[in-house]
């Protein structure tokens, strides 16, 4: 099933939403984040959920999703900690735990041997395409119950949070 988003009804969306922000009555905007929140918390809650029916707490299955789609599929403890929003040493014992359990392996750098990467194995890559697939399966069905209002409102939020405009010919950053 294919959804088509209309591009300029999309930017009016977030146009307006971000209007009412400065508005007597902000309902527009919160209506938008309401709907956006909802969207990516039953989202993170399904993800979560595979995560754990496959053996990882969240925070883990993320780590080798951080790791595994980082440009070189590979990052250091302190890059992990960042990604996941986490203090270094709580990064270090994640990712501990993960290469106790075969998932990441540690790797000197080639250009300076203090640096150390952690690197995703072949298993944990599997692991990550069996949650994926399985995540999938929930979200296709969780976003086929969407209405087309809905998917616009999550979608006009999450394009203010980012800073981003669909406009070509209005190429400023949406939070200006």
């Amino acid at each position: 099933m294919t959804i088509i988003i209309d591009a300029n009804k999309l930017e009016k969306k977030m146009k307006d939403a971000i209007k009412s922000r400065t508005v007597h009555d902000p309902h527009l905007y919160f209506e938008g984040v309401a709907q956006a929140r909802f969207v990516l918390r039953k989202v993170f809650r399904l993800i979560e959920e595979q995560a754990k029916l496959g053996g990882l707490d969240p925070l883990e299955h993320q780590a080798l999703i951080q790791i595994y789609g980082s440009p070189q599929m590979k990052l250091r403890v302190k890059e992990a900690a960042e990604k996941l929003d986490i203090a270094p040493a709580f990064a270090s014992n994640i990712l501990k735990s993960l290469e106790k359990r075969r998932l990441v392996n540690r790797l000197s750098s080639d250009h300076d041997q203090r640096v150390t990467y952690v690197v995703v194995t072949p298993e944990a890559k599997q692991l990550l395409h069996r949650i994926d697939e399985q995540v999938q399966m929930h979200v296709d069905y969780f976003t086929r119950q969407l209405t087309q209002d809905s998917r616009e409102a999550a979608i006009s939020i999450l394009m203010f949070y980012v800073g981003i405009s669909l406009n070509a010919g209005n190429a400023t950053r949406a939070r200006a």
